[in-house]
């Protein structure tokens, strides 16, 4: 699996409106995008898709600018994933619910959905208030306690 910048910038974005939204005021993109290091324009396209996908809400104006739609709480990673990139796993761009295979190739199927379910499981599991508050559930500290996790074969 490989998260684009697309999606490390999405998530980014969204845990900085997370940690900023406390005192009720909408961020100016270019606030995050200073903030986060994100080039602004790229940004803009960034939160242009999570607005459409209901995670970010926009005002526009002088006092304008993003926050959250719903509470850090309510917004796991995979949401702000999916908004910009969709399906969390594909297989040559499609769901793996949707490929067939055939003779050797047949234990294929399964292998992709059980790596789906992993990644599903981790993500939907880590809202954006975890990270806000650098609380990680215990079993996604677990993981990448383990130093195997931090190698690369």
């Amino acid at each position: 699996m490989r998260i684009s910048a697309r999606a490390d910038y999405a998530v980014r974005a969204a845990l900085e409106l997370a940690v900023r939204q406390e005192d009720g005021d909408p961020v100016k993109a270019e606030t995050i995008a200073v903030a986060q290091a994100i080039p602004h324009k790229f940004l803009e396209g960034i939160l242009g898709d999570l607005r459409r996908a209901g995670v970010v809400d926009s005002r526009r104006g002088g006092g304008g600018g993003y926050r959250l739609a719903r509470a850090a709480s309510a917004i796991t990673v995979a949401d702000v994933i999916r908004a910009v990139d969709g399906p969390i796993v594909s297989v040559r761009g499609e769901r793996p619910t949707g490929l067939s295979y055939q003779g050797t190739a047949e234990p294929l199927l399964p292998l992709w959905i059980a790596l789906r379910a992993n990644v599903r499981r981790i993500l939907e599991g880590v809202t954006l208030a975890d990270l806000a508050a650098d609380a990680l559930p215990q079993p996604v500290r677990d993981l990448a306690a383990e130093p195997e996790s931090w190698e690369n074969p």
